[in-house]
């Protein structure tokens, strides 16, 4: 082959490059992100951004050799996790990632439970309508589903309990309100076995699976069972993400977000008391006051000292067959006088945000009460530092700014 032939087929070779791929880097070009971590150095954390629904069923993220996979939902809702570590704003490009397997995270139904699970991993389970109860002696007034249990650790171990012997009505991580006011009366939805209220589930409105997040929206009502007939005081959803687990940090984590809306045209007023709200239930193993142990996010350890002190979040830890594990619970700074006050029961593993307990507040109508907060569940102890670095992700998420033409959604 000559010299000349040689050189028209170089050139030829590069035209034919140029014509096949120039249209995917300039719609790489066209959909570009800039990532900014706020100067905040983000090791693993979760972002969160829209593009044109259906554009793309999954997409990777990437920036020359650093990518990670995004999930896309019917409405454009993108979910990724990323690494920051300088602190500093990165350009990435979308790319389409159909044809590539990724580890998945499943949100299924299992009778009268939702299992969300990663992998074969069982994270933790929804109980939807109530299931039977688990002993003879424990009453029908304090059948209810809607909420969470078990929730265990990467590990397998189980860090929630369900009908503890000592406070039937305590149900893993669960919602209830316990001093009210509603219509003149006094319905308590917390103390299921005095016959004054209850919650009650209602329906499972959507779950997903994906390889960055699972999860589910499910609907409660709080009834009032202290008048002549039952009225529904509260409505309630649930919108519960959990996401792809950390396995070299030994923890995963999971956001629940509570909206409660009048049913009537009656508030429910809600007066100072020390507990009522989200709740949490510890490990029957960890009952007595040196089995848990409790950290604040103000570096409080002592129960009785952090009692009724406000807090971005708290972590409750304690043996489980013999191995340190945990959950840790973060109020969103959005939240209703957040910080909120912490109920931390002095001798048995019960934790509670409270915001009642700074003063008399109420649920009106057309004002919806809406709720979050982000649970880091933990083999192995976890110290302040990791959960402060955690809780700045939760509540100064990463920024996502389109500068392309192609992708953002108006």
């Amino acid at each position: 082959m000559n010299a000349v032939m040689r050189n028209s087929l170089f050139l030829l070779g590069g035209l034919l490059f140029l014509v096949c791929y120039f249209p995917l880097f300039a719609a790489e070009q066209a959909v570009d992100l800039i990532l900014d971590p706020g100067g905040i150095e983000r090791t693993r954390s979760l972002v969160h951004f829209k593009i044109n629904p259906g554009a793309y069923r999954q997409i990777y993220v990437w920036n020359r050799g650093n990518r990670f996979p995004a999930q896309v939902d019917e409405n454009g809702d993108c979910w990724g996790i990323v690494q920051l570590p300088q602190g500093k704003a990165q350009q990435y490009f979308i790319k389409p990632a159909d044809y590539i397997k990724l580890s998945n995270l499943s949100c299924t139904r299992k009778a009268t439970k939702l299992e969300l699970k990663s992998e074969n991993l069982s994270l933790m389970s929804y109980q939807a309508e109530p299931g039977p109860l688990p002993r003879a002696n424990i009453k029908e007034l304090f059948i209810r589903g809607g909420y969470l249990h078990p929730i265990n650790t990467l590990s397998g171990k189980t860090v929630t309990d369900d009908f503890p012997a000592n406070h039937l009505h305590h149900h893993g991580v669960w919602w209830s309100w316990t001093k009210t006011e509603f219509q003149g009366r006094h319905p308590d939805f917390w103390n299921m076995g005095d016959g004054k209220g209850k919650v009650e589930f209602v329906a499972v409105d959507k779950t997903w699976s994906g390889p960055v997040q699972c999860g589910f929206i499910s609907r409660h009502r709080f009834v009032d069972l202290t008048g002549p007939e039952p009225i529904v005081a509260l409505n309630e959803t649930w919108e519960v993400h959990a996401y792809l687990p950390d396995i070299m940090a030994k923890f995963w984590m999971f956001d629940l977000v509570s909206t409660q809306t009048c049913a009537t045209s009656s508030a429910l007023k809600l007066p100072e008391y020390r507990y009522g709200g989200l709740g949490f239930r510890g490990n029957w193993a960890w009952n007595g006051k040196d089995k848990t142990d409790f950290l604040t996010s103000e570096g409080e350890h002592d129960r009785e000292k952090g009692q009724g002190t406000r807090g971005r979040w708290c972590d409750i830890t304690g043996l489980v067959d013999g191995q340190k594990v945990g959950i840790a619970i973060l109020c969103h700074p959005d939240n209703f006088r957040a910080p909120q006050p912490m109920r931390l029961h002095p001798t048995e593993p019960f934790f509670n945000f409270a915001p009642q307990e700074a003063g008399d507040m109420e649920i009106a109508p057309g004002k919806p009460y809406v709720a979050k907060y982000r649970f880091i569940v933990h083999d192995g102890p976890m110290d302040k530092d990791k959960l402060d670095e955690l809780w700045n992700d939760y509540a100064h998420p990463i920024i996502a700014t389109w500068t392309g033409k192609a992708a953002a959604k108006e």
